[in-house]
């Protein structure tokens, strides 16, 4: 079988994005990575060697290959490699402590994991503990280990201990696993199939096209479903180029938008307000961008007032990973007429309010949870099917989030009706850092609550019931938390308190805490 052959089996495979690019236009640029360029031809050469190469050493449709990378030219490599080869990719968070990620890769089970060099210490100490977690009643094997790069899995990919049959790959296989934290205290993998991201970025395509011309400029982590499917992919798709940005640092990504000529770029609302807060933003040439696109959060109207006095309104937008992500946009054209909107669905996708006390639908200006249908609406939950069933009603997705619909179909987000706040872009799930606050020996309870902040959108406090008699400072609440989260989970603020209120003997009075907590941040800041 020559992979040719067996892309033509999947109308909606996105590995044939990179060959059938290459052959139509091989010498344009495909990526442009901290100054170093590659070409169509070149990637999709890199591409298909590394996944002739999993096949042979025995991968393919149904296993799962992890990475733990930053934004780079060689992780790419991986991804339309994986593609071609019918493996999904599982991109992990590096923002995350050795603990935490040992915990996503015991769920994630992978059969391989890829290690960028940058963070070869994290991911050791991570698979270090999972050596030790499995060393007990839990006999799963261990997943094999490579290096990123043309010297490293590109060279020598190691051998399968459960070869799979070569086949074709079709729509419905799993092409990225991407996780994301939910309601719950532990994140869950959001399994996406190529026919997902086919149609989101079909969506995407229609909504906000680009062109071969179009420079995008990629500053989201690999490990969030928007670095892939918010412009990069249709990006490959068109023949445009792609400049991949590590790290969010302001200065450097103005000079790159002057410097490279960015026409399109998407980032979450503290990205914005950090550009417009650096020293070099109104001296920044950003003449060339034509389209940028806002996530994670709906932005303040102030943000919106100032990219569209630089001649640069923002494209809103609202989506979640189990949609792939992309659900509604508002244009730019629209937002400065309707602040705080997020705007309509996107072609191709379904959406309802529904009331959720008799979660019937309710029809014209309206206020309720919203649903969401499509062909990009994910495949369920890695290894979680009450998780998948309790996300689902029929073929509609729950979001969770409770949104206002006016007359003429403009939707804005009202609250979330899961715990979940945003902070700088990233989901924090209030009981995965409840979790790890309860690690600490002299901790009884805690809680934790997102409120308002004017840089990061939302930052948690959390409210901390300390054990009888126990002698605890803040400032050691704090420390723990950075040992066992990530910095963007870590309380900004610590309360004791003698006991956390509930509405029932079961259920946490959450509404109260945030009240509290705001009047709390607000004494603060005076």
């Amino acid at each position: 079988m020559t992979w040719e052959s067996g892309l033509e089996d999947g109308a909606h495979t996105i590995g044939r994005w990179i060959t059938d690019r290459a052959a139509h236009s091989p010498r344009r640029i495909a990526i442009d990575d901290r100054g170093v360029t590659t070409d169509y031809a070149t990637l999709a050469v890199r591409a298909t060697d590394l996944a002739e190469g999993l096949r042979q050493a025995g991968y393919g449709p149904g296993d799962r290959v992890a990475t733990v990378s930053g934004n780079s030219t060689d992780h790419v490599v991986v991804f339309f490699a994986c593609a071609l080869a019918g493996v999904a990719m599982v991109p992990l968070s590096w923002r995350l402590t050795p603990r935490e990620l040992v915990e996503v890769l015991d769920r994630a089970d992978p059969v391989l994991v890829l290690v960028e060099d940058e963070h070869s210490s994290l991911a050791d100490e991570a698979l270090r503990r999972l050596v030790d977690a499995r060393a007990g009643a839990d006999a799963r094997e261990l997943p094999a280990v490579a290096a990123l790069g043309t010297t490293g899995v590109e060279a020598s990919v190691p051998p399968s201990r459960h070869p799979r049959p070569t086949r074709h790959v079709h729509d419905d296989d799993a092409l990225l696993v991407v996780f994301t934290s939910g309601s719950e205290a532990a994140p869950k993998g959001v399994v996406l199939t190529h026919a997902n991201c086919f149609w989101n970025n079909l969506a995407l395509a229609q909504a906000m096209p680009l062109n071969a011309d179009d420079v995008v400029l990629a500053m989201l982590p690999q490990f969030h479903v928007a670095a892939w499917n918010c412009q990069p992919l249709l990006a490959w798709w068109v023949g445009a180029t792609v400049v991949l940005e590590r790290s969010f640092q302001p200065a450097r990504v103005l000079q790159l938008i002057a410097e490279r000529r960015v026409t399109a770029m998407m980032g979450v609302p503290t990205q914005y307000a950090m550009l417009t807060s650096d020293r070099e933003w109104q001296a920044t040439d950003a003449g060339a961008l034509r389209l940028a696109l806002v996530g994670g959060a709906t932005m303040p109207p102030w943000l919106q007032d100032e990219w569209t006095r630089r001649g640069i309104p923002l494209t809103q937008g609202y989506g979640l990973t189990e949609a792939a992500p992309n659900v509604l946009h508002l244009p730019a054209a629209e937002a400065a007429r309707a602040p705080g909107a997020v705007g309509r669905p996107y072609p191709h996708v379904g959406v309802l309010v529904v009331d959720p006390e008799t979660l019937l639908p309710l029809e014209g200006d309206a206020t309720g949870e919203l649903w969401v249908r499509g062909p990009s609406v994910f495949a369920g939950y890695l290894g979680d099917d009450g998780a998948t069933a309790r996300a689902r009603s029929g073929e509609w997705l729950r979001t969770g989030d409770l949104v206002h619909r006016d007359a003429d179909g403009v939707f804005r987000i009202v609250d979330r009706l899961k715990d979940i706040f945003i902070s700088g872009g990233e989901n924090v799930a209030p009981a995965e850092v409840e979790l790890a606050l309860s690690l600490h020996p002299l901790i009884e309870a805690a809680a934790v609550v997102g409120v308002p902040d004017a840089v990061w959108g939302e930052r948690g406090v959390a409210f901390v019931v300390p054990v009888a008699g126990a002698v605890l400072s803040a400032d050691e609440v704090r420390a723990h938390a950075r040992r066992n989260l990530a910095v963007f989970k870590v309380p900004v603020h610590v309360e004791f308190v003698d006991a956390l209120p509930r509405s029932t003997i079961e259920k946490l009075a959450r509404s109260r805490l945030r009240d509290r907590a705001r009047q709390l941040m607000e004494g603060v800041r005076r």
